[in-house]
């Protein structure tokens, strides 16, 4: 029954969000940070209704030193919701091209200013990452990358892909890892408190200086240190 509850209030949280994001974005077109309070406007109701006690140590993102290019394991549709609460200013999303036609989401999530690349058009995909390249370079906006392309369900880290670096290395900026404990397994909707999630960002790291020759060993480190430290929060909540 709480389920079921919570389900219904999800649901109409999600049109009612969607609504006024698409005012936001209406009122003010493109603005890196109106996905920031859209991210907020889902996230913080949502919070309250699923019930998900929330701990971050997020000083490295919240500071994060100007423009750069956040990486975060993506685990489920429920990351709108969790990672929602720690995106900070002028930080937009790359996402493809398809959500553009989820009803009002879709509208909102391009008046928002992310960026949506055709995946199945390698040519239109290429231009958009130019795209990135000079917003990042010149624009004082942040791009956030899920590098793993997919849910993993809680499953683990998936290989990651190399786009989110190269990306970082052509335009010259660090890196910022954001971490998010295993809640995908844990989570129970028909309990009165679900569960509990973890977020924590790892110091940048910087990639002047380095080529498109070092991204293999970049992508490979990157891996290591972020499963390294969903581990250790996953053991951390185990042993609470």
């Amino acid at each position: 029954m709480l389920f079921l509850l919570r389900m219904l209030l999800m649901g109409l949280h999600f049109m009612l969000a969607g609504v006024l994001g698409v005012l936001v974005g209406v009122c003010r077109p493109f603005n890196p940070d109106n996905s920031r309070l859209c991210a907020r406007l889902y996230a913080l109701p949502a919070m309250w209704i699923l019930r998900l006690k929330l701990r971050t140590d997020i000083d490295s993102l919240r500071n994060k030193p100007g423009a750069c290019v956040v990486i975060a394991n993506h685990q489920s549709n429920y990351d709108l919701f969790v990672l929602g609460t720690v995106v900070p200013h002028r930080t937009v999303c790359i996402a493809k091209k398809s959500l553009k036609w989820v009803p009002l989401f879709g509208q909102l999530f391009w008046l928002a200013g992310n960026v949506l690349i055709d995946r199945g058009n390698a040519h239109k995909a290429r231009r958009a990452m130019l795209t990135t390249t000079r917003t990042l370079q010149h624009e004082d906006t942040s791009i956030w990358v899920f590098p793993e392309g997919t849910r993993n369900l809680g499953k683990g880290l998936l290989p990651f892909k190399k786009g989110a670096f190269h990306m970082a290395i052509a335009a010259g900026v660090p890196i910022v890892q954001v971490c998010v404990s295993n809640y995908v397994t844990h989570m129970r909707l028909d309990r009165w408190n679900s569960g509990e999630v973890l977020i924590r960002s790892l110091a940048p790291i910087p990639t002047v200086g380095m080529t498109a020759d070092d991204v293999p060993t970049l992508m490979k480190a990157c891996q290591a240190q972020m499963d390294a430290c969903i581990a250790q929060m996953d053991r951390a909540l185990q042993s609470a």
